[in-house]
């Protein structure tokens, strides 16, 4: 019978004592990791001997955690993040979220919960979101002045490109593929992300408001991503009563 082959995990981390000690425990649970205390050959990993998950910390000499997962994202490389951070407040994780990480865990941490995180991470993987969704070459959907080019993930105002991140894009598509249907903040963070949250995990509103700010005349009066209060949002493609 053949071995299976094991799960790669590239952990990045500047604290050597937190290194050794989740490299010898992810080990022990059958998985092969690398680490490295910054980013500065990331690159090289992702090209060649390719992990399966990142570990990635939040503060890192040189280049940092958030700034390292943005251009990943903008670069089009959905590999799956976990952040890891001793900063624990709401707004960071928030970020880390908005930028594309797959989830979240700050320091200290029980590894066990860590292994948690990674399997369910590598799980979701495998479930469909608008990010992993096959882009559809030539799909177009178009409301009030805009235009969303789907195969390449271009939105436009009268002919006025408007920059999207991965995060952007991949909410607008749902919203788009379900207009006038409410949709709750989870099952919007499931379409969009591929992925349950917390039931008190707030992200999926600030997203929404980011996403307001590019599309809405007034994003307090909002005609297009409609708030249906206590459930979640609905998207009007008209502008007009839902």
């Amino acid at each position: 019978m053949n071995t299976p082959t094991p799960r790669k995990i590239l952990l990045i981390d500047d604290d050597a004592r937190l290194r050794e000690l989740v490299q010898r425990y992810l080990t022990e649970q059958g998985y092969s990791v690398e680490a490295f205390e910054d980013g500065s050959r990331l690159e090289t990993r992702l090209q060649r001997n390719r992990p399966h998950l990142v570990l990635l910390d939040l503060m890192l000499p040189g280049e940092d955690g958030l700034s390292i997962c943005r251009r990943l994202r903008a670069q089009g490389d959905q590999i799956p993040i976990i952040m890891l951070t001793a900063r624990g407040d709401d707004i960071d994780r928030i970020i880390g979220l908005e930028m594309g990480a797959d989830d979240y865990l700050p320091k200290p941490f029980n590894p066990r919960e860590l292994l948690a995180r990674i399997v369910a991470v590598l799980r979701r993987q495998k479930e469909p979101s608008a990010l992993s969704a096959p882009l559809t070459e030539g799909e177009v959907f178009e409301f009030g002045g805009f235009r969303l080019e789907i195969g390449n993930r271009k939105l436009s105002k009268h002919g006025e490109a408007i920059a999207l991140t991965n995060a952007e894009f991949a909410l607008l598509r749902v919203f788009t593929n379900h207009p006038r249907v409410p949709l709750s903040r989870e099952r919007l963070m499931e379409l969009a992300r591929g992925r349950e949250h917390e039931a008190f995990d707030r992200s999926i509103d600030v997203q929404v408001s980011r996403l307001r700010k590019l599309i809405e005349e007034n994003s307090a009066e909002p005609r297009y991503l409609q708030t249906v209060w206590g459930f979640g949002y609905v998207f009007v493609p008209d502008g007009g009563e839902r």
